[in-house]
Formats: C-alpha cells, structure tokens, sequence
C-alpha cells in the first residue's frame, strides 16, 4: 500500500478540528485535515449563532491569535446584537445569528484553498504510538482510516466533537448516529482505551426544527438587530448595518399547558426513562429539565432564530428535548403562533464520549502520550466557541513542538481562552463545560473591545499575524493611547452649552474648568453624548473610540484588576520542575501529593487551583522549592 505521511494529523472538521488545522498549516506544517463526510464540514448542528454572554470575548480573541471563527461568522452574519448593554462593559458580549449553509460554504472553501492543508474525507479508526529510542516515553506516530490507510505523523489532534460512540435518543428509540443524524466515529474510542486515556460519558441535546410558513409571527414578539453592529475580526471591516442585519428573530413563552404536556409525558422522555446515563448540560439544559428543576416558573422564555437566508427552517432554541416525536408535536403546538406547527428535523439527545481533560497539560497535549492533543468537546466542553478556542491553542502548540519553539500557554489573567483551558487541565470537569463571565477573576480586563491589545502580540509572533495586519493592529493601539492621553488633558470650559449638555443628561452643571476625562467618569455620559462639546476630538473608528471610554471610565477599578495580576504572576512564574516526586515532599499532605501528580502543574499558580490543595501544601511546596530539591528517587 502507498505510504501516507504528515506532520500534523488532524481527526474532526468540526470547529475545533478545523482551527487547529489552519493554525498548523498557516504556522508553515503539512496538515491533513479528516472528517466523515465533506458536506458537514463546519457544521453548526445546534444553535445557528456564533457567540453570545462570554462565548463572544471567545471568538473575539480567537480572531485576535489570528484564528477563523470571527471572519467566518462575519460574512455569514444575517443578525448581529451586542447582549449585557444595560450592565458593565465586562460583560458585553456579540452574539450573532449566522447562515448556517453559508458558514458551512465558506470555511470548507478557506480548507480547500488553504496552502500546506489536504481535507480528506475519512473516518479515523485508530491510532499508533511508539516508545521513544532515548528517553521511552510512548509518542503518537500514526492514524488509521478506516480504509486501512496509516498516515504517519508527528502530532495527532483529535477533535471528534460529540462523535466518538455517539447515540441519538428520541423517545424510547435509540441509534447510533453522530448530530444530524450523520455516522458515528465507532472505533476510536476503544483505540484511545487501550493507549491508556480515560474517557467520560456526557450528553447533549437540539430542539426541533419548524417550517417558517408554519408560525404566526403576528403573535410573537420581534427581536431586532442592533443599529451600529461591531465585526468580530479586524479583516470585516467597511460591512454596514444593511449588510448585517438581515433578518428577525422572535420571542414566545411556554405556558401552563406546555408544561402540563411535558410533565405528563415525563416518563416517555429519555432523559428520565433511564436510557441515558450520559451527564447533560448544566448550563443550557433541556426543557423537561428546566420544568423538574424550575417548577414554581410559570412560563419560560423560547428564542424562534432562521437557519438561514435560503432555508425556510427555525430553530427553537430553550425548546431542547428528548421526548417522542407526537410528543413533541403536542409541545411546540401548545405555544402561540405554533398551533399549526410542522416539524422539519426532529429534537433528539445524543449521548458521546469525551477524555478527562485533566489528563492534559496546559497546552493541550496528552501527559501520557507524546505528540497527541485533545480539542472541542472531546475535551468535554459544550459550545462552537469553546471548541474553536482549543483546536486554535492545539494547533499553535502542535506546530510550535514540532518546529522546537517553546509552547504558547495563555495564563489566566491574559483571556478567556486562557480561563477556559486552565480550567479544564487543572480542575477537570463532571459536565459539558460551558464559558462564562463569572468564571475569570479578571472580567474587568479581559473585555471583547480590547481582545486584540491582549493578544494580537502573540498571534503574530507565532506566525499567524501577517505583516499588513499588525501593522494596521499598532497603528490601532497608538490611537487608543493618544486618544486616552487627549481626554485626558483636555479641559472644558464652562458655558451656557455645556451646562445645558449636561443638565439634559441629568448632570450637574460646571461653574469652573474641568477635564473631559472627569466628564467622561460620571456614570450618566457617554463618549457619544460628549461629542457635541468635545471640539478637538479627532475622527476616530468606532472600537478605538469604545477602548478609550472605557480606560477613562474604569481606570480605577482596572489598575487594581491590574495590581491582582501582578501579586499573582509571581506564582505563575514560579516554575515547577517535571519529574518531581510529591509524596516525598515532607510535611505535605497525602492528598494533595496524590491531586499534585495527578495534575502535574507546571507552575506554582497551577498548583494552587487545584481542587484538594490548601495554602499550607503550597507553602510546603514552595519551600521545598526553595530548598534547591529539583526532583527526588
């Protein structure tokens, strides 16, 4: 048989598995990218939207680091709307409806044109490992096609999304099958098995998909998009509200004889028959669930999105079930403006394994296997967002190893990709992980406005940032200081307009000079509403001028998120060395020693996080640390 070889080998086209090919093969590597079947390509097989409450600072740093999603979901944006404006500016967050075909079009047609990258359609049934001549640990060498093809490599990424043993449960029917009713990746995992990894069960869910001509929208409540939408990534640029806004979303609410339906039939649902033994969703559960866990709620609110421009499909989305199919008739048909409704796909569970992603180190590689890495929802977290944010890290790391660079590791306090991955290396996870705001001690600092000042340094320096970009990138940073340093200086004067200004605006009027920067700090004006007295304010871009507000404004509670960042990076900087034997380690605990080797921290700031482990364990560390000991045996 022909010899097949790459560098990378990457097994999944989903969101993970397609980041992390474009990274290897834009960073110089030869790539091969394998899915089970070309036309699922990008495939968004629930929710068509691609960002949303902390998901939306994800794409936004993903675009930063140089990666695919933002760009993407721009040209396939149909509506754009910023969720959180009435709270603080950490908690801003786009959220998109995007066209689900066009989305799937355009990143399988980026795979195809994309130099150094094959897509190849073919299930990945095994993998191969081989001990290492010198030092003996096992590293990844090859992937098997269920073809019997060996493609020999020098890393593996898997990124099987919810794939990997799949089972569909609708009722009392179950099947194996992957989301869409696509084939399952069988195999695969009993290879994983037998190479040591250990793998959990979890489950998930979609809601029907109903036919537009079906619905009375007259009924519903409209949800428009927002007037002046902002691009996730720096190459939309010049797309104007008309281009974006395209369509109309809809609100309705479940309602008592909803509910009466759903509890009924509770026994005929196969979250609660027993059939499923998967751990489900906590944040985005389905609707049986959210009924048995919410009961005293009276109704609960549904969002009716499109699918697309050129479909006539709707997604229900909070409508999430696992009911039989009459059932789920009689469901969607209890809501206003569905009483004629048809179902277009059928809402169902699916139940798939994923690993333990403890059993990973912070740049995605495996502890136990040289060269393999885990992305998406094989790590075991939920989200498009959450999975194109690790394939991107494992691709980056993939490459970085093979060309001997030392590894991108994102600390914590530098994104919400850093957030997410540390999360899952260092705590673990007993559900589908899902991102959120209140997940990052450092909200404050890691916004959606300033993803690119985080991160844009890091994208170019591995690679994935062209000339052009970063230049166009520092320009957009030196406007936001200068304009800081502006408002900063400049003084108003006072005057029959600006008190006026700010007497409309329920400000109090000035008697004497004042800075504009003092101005822009009351809570009740805005950037924008200043502008009629700003006369010196130079014409700037809407997100230069959104960074510079938000500096003047919060520039007390950022320099102590700051000052927290700083007192902690000396714990992040605080190596630990490999090898290091915890339960020699006097005066420290037999758990936490067993929790330490387990995790196997790469830092002190690591080790601190970890569920089990006290600060006395640490101080006992880092005095063992202190000692000169490296490692013990």
């Amino acid at each position: 048989m022909k010899d097949f070889s790459t560098r990378v080998a990457v097994i999944g086209a989903g969101h993970a598995g397609i980041e992390a090919a474009l990274a290897s093969a834009r960073m110089g590597l030869d790539t091969v990218l394998f899915t089970t079947n070309l036309d699922a390509v990008a495939n968004l097989p629930c929710n068509p939207s691609i960002g949303g409450s902390a998901k939306g600072h994800l794409v936004f740093e993903i675009d930063a680091l140089g990666g695919e999603m933002g760009y993407a979901a721009d040209l396939a944006t149909i509506q754009s709307r910023t969720l959180n404006l009435g709270k603080g500016a950490a908690v801003h967050s786009k959220r998109v409806q995007a066209d689900r075909n066009e989305y799937k079009k355009i990143m399988k047609h980026t795979l195809e044109r994309e130099k150094n990258l094959r897509l190849i359609q073919s299930e990945i049934v095994d993998i191969k490992t081989e001990q290492g001549e010198h030092d003996g640990k096992k590293r990844v060498c090859a992937v098997v096609t269920h073809l019997g093809e060996i493609w020999s490599a020098d890393a593996v990424i898997l990124a099987t999304g919810t794939f990997l043993d799949s089972k569909i449960f609708v009722g009392d029917k179950v099947y194996s099958a992957g989301p869409d009713g696509m084939m399952p990746a069988i195999g695969l995992a009993d290879a994983l098995r037998r190479e040591g990894l250990s793998l959990m069960r979890f489950k998930t869910g979609t809601p029907a998909r109903v036919n537009r001509r079906s619905i009375d929208f007259s009924v519903l409540e409209e949800q428009c998009g927002e007037e002046e939408p902002m691009p996730y990534s720096s190459l939309s640029k010049g797309k104007d509200t008309d281009e974006v806004n395209k369509a109309a979303c809809h609100i309705v609410y479940t309602n008592e004889n909803t509910h009466k339906i759903i509890l009924d039939n509770l026994d005929r649902c196969a979250m609660y028959s027993g059939n499923i033994s998967g751990t489900g969703p906590r944040y985005c559960p389905s609707i049986e669930t959210k009924l048995v866990r919410f009961k005293d709620k009276p109704r609960h609110q549904l969002f009716v999105e499109p699918c697309g421009l050129d479909t006539e499909e709707m997604y229900i989305q909070g409508f999430s079930t696992s009911m039989p199919t009459d059932v789920q008739y009689n469901m969607l048909r209890s809501l206003p403006g569905f009483e004629g409704a048809e179902i277009m796909r059928y809402a169902y569970a699916i139940e798939y394994d994923c690993v333990t992603p403890t059993e990973m180190l912070p740049t995605l590689e495996f502890k136990s296997i040289e060269g393999l890495y885990g992305a998406g929802q094989f790590n075991g977290t939920s989200g498009y967002e959450e999975a194109a944010a690790q394939g991107l890290v494992a691709g980056i790391n993939a490459a970085l190893k093979i060309k001997g660079e030392e590894p991108m590791i994102l600390p914590r306090a530098s994104s919400y990709i850093g957030t997410l991955i540390d999360d899952l290396v260092t705590k673990g996870t007993e559900e589908p992980y899902r991102m959120m705001t209140s997940r990052s001690e450092y909200r404050l600092i890691l916004r959606q406005d300033n993803a690119d000042l985080r991160l844009t340094d890091i994208g170019y320096r591995v690679g994935l940032i062209g000339e052009e970009r970063y230049a166009k990138f520092c320009n957009k940073r030196s406007e936001i200081e200068r304009e800081v340093a502006r408002i900063e200086k400049t003084t108003i004067a006072p005057s029959d307009e600006v008190n006026t200004l700010l007497t409309e605006n329920s400000s109090s009027p000035i008697s004497t000079g004042i800075k504009l920067a003092e101005l822009l700090r009351r809570p009740e004006l805005s950037y924008k509403i200043l502008e009629k007295i700003d006369t010196g304010r130079p014409k700037l871009e809407k997100g230069v001028q959104i960074t510079a507000e938000i500096l003047i404004k919060y520039e007390g509670y950022i320099k102590r998120e700051l000052a927290d960042v700083e007192r902690n990076k000396k714990l992040e900087d605080k190596r630990i060395p490999d090898g290091i034997d915890y339960k020699s380690i006097k005066g420290l605990r037999l758990e936490s020693a067993e929790k330490l080797d387990l995790i196997r921290p790469v830092n002190i700031g690591q080790a601190s996080r970890i569920s089990g482990v006290n600060p006395a364990d640490i101080n006992v560390l880092l005095i063992y640390l202190a000692s000169g000991k490296k490692e013990n045996g």
